[in-house]
């Protein structure tokens, strides 16, 4: 049997060069990632306090054996409210680390082309919350704008 190799017509050679975003809410605002750096997606739960953690750490929990760390990613991105305790934390690999990340609402995957992503410089995004953890703005399709996060910039500097 022979097989059929993509073409210049092809719809596979088409497709505009972009990245697949996982999109979600904390408080009114919109963040997304790349939808490779997260593991998993669950629930949220109560997780057990660190004494002398920052105020963002909520803490840590078992999931299936294994020990994670919970961060309020509205609490260390400053964000204005903390997430939300029916929302879902999205577990992100670091390494051989896995850390949850606590969100209002994970909304959907959307690819964004490359010519519709800005810079952090052209972004604007000042916020001493944001430092070093936002990749930049990417424009949705439905003319929406969601702030790209570096998730294992983010992690990196929890786990130091």
């Amino acid at each position: 049997m022979a097989s059929i190799a993509p073409t210049a017509e092809s719809p596979l050679s088409a497709r505009p060069a972009g990245e697949r975003i996982l999109l979600f809410s904390i408080g009114n605002r919109t963040f997304g990632c790349p939808v490779d750096a997260v593991r998993e997606i669950i629930p949220s739960r109560r997780a057990t306090r660190i004494p002398g953690a920052p105020e963002y750490v909520l803490g840590l929990v078992n999931l299936r054996g294994s020990i994670l760390t919970i961060i309020d990613l509205g609490l260390r991105l400053e964000e204005p409210t903390p997430a939300r305790a029916d929302g879902s934390t999205i577990l992100v690999e670091y390494g051989q680390k896995v850390v949850g990340l606590t969100v209002d609402d994970v909304m959907d995957v959307q690819s964004i082309e490359t010519e519709r992503l800005e810079s952090p410089t052209s972004a604007g995004e000042g916020r001493d919350g944001h430092a070093g953890v936002v990749r930049g703005l990417g424009h949705l399709g439905d003319g929406g704008v969601v702030i790209l996060l570096d998730v294992h910039s983010l992690v990196r500097q929890i786990l130091r």
